[in-house]
């Protein structure tokens, strides 16, 4: 096999497109611990909450563990594709996001042990959330194994960035600023959350300028992924609104609140990716990360 180098060859590395900028924003916001954070509060706090608010926490916080941890096992396809494809700024970035996956996964186990929550709670996967993370996640995830086609990639960041991270995940920190946060309650687990929303942009960033590439590239792409968002994907997490509702609302959050927010998502990541028809594939690699929602 012939191996081409590129970082002694006379290119180098290319400092000046997105992905270079996202590895570096990784390096600065992307390393906090997980361990650092201080539950003790939330512990005495947990105390407080009546046992419907405990539960409802507790379904939403079994929902992100599961989620961080299927994420974290299925994104490595992605990462061998791209790594495959030869573009090495792209998977220097990735190597940031399997990590800050992985640091998501380990910051809900901690919160949930220092809580002194040991039990199965699986029993909060309702069928719309296990259709997705059990079924379609590592199903799209892993046809990248066999099927580096524009069509796969394509459909694999729908589902894992567009749709799992950039609705269903944006619609979970919006659901904990809603309850604990007004009420001033488990800063711990809320200052991790904020850190996540904030890694989380960067991948969902990274994605988006994936899927412009690609739509820039293959013009048809643009009809195919607002097809799976729209048709195939939405409709779960409007079935998962409505299996939420059998836990009742013991924060006072409207579920129609919840959906719209939903519904705002998924258009303003369909608004982001039409951006790219009639622009190059250089203007792509230029773009700005504020553009792309990307959280300093």
């Amino acid at each position: 096999m012939n191996r081409a180098i590129i970082t002694t060859s006379p290119n180098g590395l290319n400092t000046n497109i997105l992905p270079y900028r996202l590895f570096q924003k990784a390096k600065h916001l992307g390393v906090w611990d997980p361990q650092s954070i201080d539950f003790s509060q939330d512990v005495e706090d947990w105390q407080t909450l009546t046992p419907e608010q405990q539960r409802a926490t507790l379904r939403l916080v079994s929902q992100f563990q599961a989620g961080e941890e299927a994420v974290t096992v299925d994104l490595l396809p992605l990462i061998m594709t791209i790594a495959q494809e030869g573009r090495l700024e792209e998977e220097m970035y990735l190597t940031t996001f399997l990590f800050e996956e992985a640091k998501h996964t380990e910051f809900f186990r901690l919160f949930l042990n220092a809580i002194g929550e040991t039990r199965d709670l699986s029993e909060f996967h309702t069928p719309a959330y296990r259709k997705i993370f059990y079924e379609i996640l590592p199903a799209v995830m892993n046809r990248l194994r066999h099927d580096q086609s524009p069509e796969a990639i394509a459909d694999a960041a729908t589902v894992y960035n567009m749709f799992v991270e950039g609705v269903l995940a944006e619609t979970g920190y919006w659901s904990f600023y809603e309850t604990l946060n007004k009420i001033g309650k488990m800063p711990g687990l809320m200052k991790g959350v904020g850190l996540l929303k904030q890694d989380e942009s960067r991948h969902i960033g990274y994605a988006s300028f994936l899927l412009q590439r690609l739509i820039c590239e293959h013009p048809h792409l643009f009809e195919r992924i607002q097809n799976k968002l729209e048709n195939e994907l939405m409709p779960l997490s409007a079935q998962l609104n409505e299996e939420s509702r059998a836990y009742g609302n013991p924060y006072g959050i409207n579920p129609e609140e919840s959906r719209n927010f939903s519904l705002k998502q998924m258009n303003n990541r369909l608004s982001v990716l039409a951006r790219a028809k009639g622009k190059t594939v250089e203007e792509i690699y230029q773009t700005p990360e504020t553009a792309l929602g990307v959280l300093s």
